[in-house]
């Protein structure tokens, strides 16, 4: 790890280097909290809908406004996880066990974890329902369920990852089976997948390629490999600036890219992958393979599709600018679940933290929302085993960086970053509710720089 500081040159590696050793350490965790299987009452001021990084960033800000004794957050699961850190693990630069935690360590001290599953929502009445049949009201909801993953609406899959050769990055079942995909691979296709639906970290799915034919290198492989990468889009990445540079990184590493291919059937046991043309719907074509990493089709939660709060896609309809419900004054959004028109990633999580903090302080107060968010979201487009690069914009898919350099250019800098500052920020800062966005790293580089 030092050897990589060393090629960084100036007062940044004095920067990059002190990061790097604290995103590097095992970060404490948060105080322990205990919560019981149901609710200890049946009334919150703010009631939190999922424990993702949304939700418990959100809690933690509320318990600073209402009280811990006042919030609570509805979450099923018993482990959270920093998925970002995925994309790394399934090329074999990170161990699984360093991206999750106990939900239990990560719920703000205080606050109410009720440890059940959301199955109605009612903002009418201003109360939701649980699998366990509690029924919970609220003065103000946040909701912040995330993105469904949906690999059974891939023929042939879930069932299918029980077969080598094949993995995803997008769950914690199937992270590591693209990681021993890629050391099993002797020659062939090795085809990489983006759905033809929303997904979280829509970089994510070129990001393994990257990595895989960087692997294949390294390890003498590449000559044996073919390299696919099967879109469902029009265009590699929706930014034009970052747009170009990838292609060319494309051109140079000779990588094949269809457009407008949509992955609808896999069949593991014949190492085959069956493709759609979106241009031409109903023809489809079948490509062997040597290895198949699957981005699957994502959706918003069951829940959220038939719920009075979603807009006709079934997203959370919530003002672009304010994230409070365009119809539920009481209601807001936040992230994956929502229907901002952004990239959903972390990054535009942590941005939009701040905006809602502003947000419901302001209604809490009867006044009227100031404070508008524009998009910000961040994608570290991880190239190589050390180069990233930084691609940040808004909602117009104008480039909105953080740093004084041309980030379209591949970094170890941002590498560092994106490997061990940004999980070091996450939970530390970020699921405490201290970080809102960009502006804390670029304090945090100018400091380095004077």
């Amino acid at each position: 790890m030092s050897s990589l500081v060393t090629l960084v040159s100036g007062s940044r590696a004095r920067l990059f280097a002190c990061l790097l050793r604290l995103g590097s350490q095992q970060a404490g965790p948060l105080q322990l909290h205990t919560g019981a299987s149901c609710a200890a009452k049946n009334h919150y001021e703010v009631l939190v809908l999922g424990g993702g990084s949304g939700g418990i960033s959100m809690a933690a800000r509320m318990k600073r406004k209402v009280g811990a004794e006042n919030v609570a957050i509805v979450e099923p699961s018993e482990r959270h996880f920093y998925q970002p850190i995925w994309t790394l693990v399934g090329a074999g630069a990170k161990q699984l066990s360093s991206s999750g935690r106990p939900t239990a360590s990560v719920i703000p001290s205080g606050v109410e974890w009720i440890k059940a599953r959301v199955v109605e929502l009612n903002p009418d009445k201003d109360c939701i329902r649980t699998d366990n049949g509690n029924e919970i009201s609220y003065k103000y909801l946040i909701i912040a369920l995330g993105i469904q993953v949906d690999y059974e609406k891939i023929k042939g899959l879930p069932e299918g990852f029980a077969h080598p050769k094949i993995g995803s990055n997008y769950s914690v079942k199937t992270v590591e089976k693209t990681w021993k995909a890629l050391q099993d691979f002797k020659e062939g296709n090795a085809v990489f997948t983006f759905p033809n639906t929303p997904v979280k970290c829509a970089g994510a799915p070129q990001k393994i390629m990257y990595l895989a034919e960087a692997y294949f290198r390294k390890v003498g492989k590449r000559s044996k490999a073919n390299i696919i990468f099967n879109t469902s889009l029009g265009g590699i990445f929706g930014v034009k600036k970052y747009a170009d540079a990838l292609l060319e990184i494309i051109k140079e590493r000779n990588i094949t890219v269809n457009y407008k291919q949509n992955l609808i059937e896999v069949r593991a046991d014949k190492q085959e992958a069956v493709f759609e043309n979106l241009d031409k719907p109903g023809e489809t074509h079948v490509i062997s393979y040597g290895m198949l990493h699957v981005t699957p089709p994502m959706s918003p939660p069951d829940v959220l599709k038939t719920s009075p709060v979603a807009d006709a896609g079934g997203w959370v309809d919530v003002d672009k600018e304010t994230l409070q419900h365009k119809r539920y004054p009481n209601v807001f959004g936040i992230g994956d679940c929502t229907n901002l028109p952004t990239s959903k990633t972390a990054a535009a999580v942590a941005a939009q933290s701040g905006i809602l903090d502003k947000t419901i302080s302001l209604i809490m107060k009867n006044q009227t929302p100031k404070n508008k968010y524009n998009g910000y979201t961040s994608c570290p487009l991880v190239t190589s085993y050390n180069r990233v690069i930084l691609a940040e914009f808004d909602y117009n898919a104008q480039p909105l960086e953080t740093f004084p350099f041309d980030q379209s250019k591949e970094r170890l800098t941002m590498y560092l970053m994106k490997a061990d500052l940004m999980p070091f920020l996450y939970w530390n800062m970020m699921l405490r509710g201290y970080w809102g966005g960009p502006a804390f790293l670029r304090k945090l580089f100018h400091l380095g720089m004077s």
